[in-house]
């Protein structure tokens, strides 16, 4: 089998054995790295300072330019390739949608972590949603902003415990019903107090 190998290896010209070795090595090294994946290991140590220190460019949020990229992207060039050569397409030709190829399956990559990490921080509470929700008072609130109280709302499905402070001309007391108006300083609700409980549902 070895011999049949090694001659088979002798009869290609430069071109496919060139397209051969990048396509055969990508795909070990991506084999591996997925087969560490799978089973826990840690990948990103093998190309650990590199994608470091490119993730924390301050451009995209998810780097085009990576190891585990670059090897995405010559294991879908070396395949597509050869499958070009073998199906009659010229060098330039086959060069050209190998790259293609290539810098596609990157995009998608990209594109799919990205999306990937907003469905994981969907969950990261944005204050301003707050707004003209409902809540209780927890820790009274000093009028006029004189001082920061605390209080019980929900937002986004959970409830939350808040910093507040209030315009209203008196202080508004623990387990009063209030009405969230504004932000301020992008973390503390500006509340008011809702005089007719009966009107509003938390």
């Amino acid at each position: 089998m070895l011999l049949s190998i090694s001659t088979w290896w002798q009869h290609l010209v430069f071109f496919e054995k060139t397209l051969w070795a990048i396509a055969i090595l990508f795909s070990t090294i991506y084999l591996f790295q997925s087969i560490l994946s799978i089973s826990g290991g840690d990948v990103d140590h093998a190309s650990g300072d590199a994608d470091s220190a490119i993730s924390h460019d301050d451009g995209m949020d998810y780097q085009f330019f990576t190891i585990k990229n670059m090897i995405a992207f010559f294991t879908m060039f070396g395949w597509v390739g050869i499958a070009s050569h073998y199906g009659g397409l010229g060098k330039t030709a086959t060069i050209l949608l190998a790259f293609a190829a290539g810098t596609t399956i990157v995009l998608l990559t990209v594109i799919i972590l990205k999306n990937m990490s907003r469905l994981k921080h969907s969950g990261t509470l944005e204050i301003s949603n707050a707004i003209n929700l409902t809540g209780t008072t927890y820790l009274f609130i000093p009028a006029k902003r004189g001082g920061t109280g605390k209080v019980h709302i929900k937002v986004q499905g959970s409830l939350r415990e808040l910093p507040a402070m209030t315009d209203d001309e008196d202080e508004i007391a623990t387990g009063k019903l209030i009405r969230v108006k504004n932000i301020i300083n992008d973390n503390i609700l500006l509340v008011t107090v809702v005089e007719n409980n009966l009107s509003f549902k938390i």
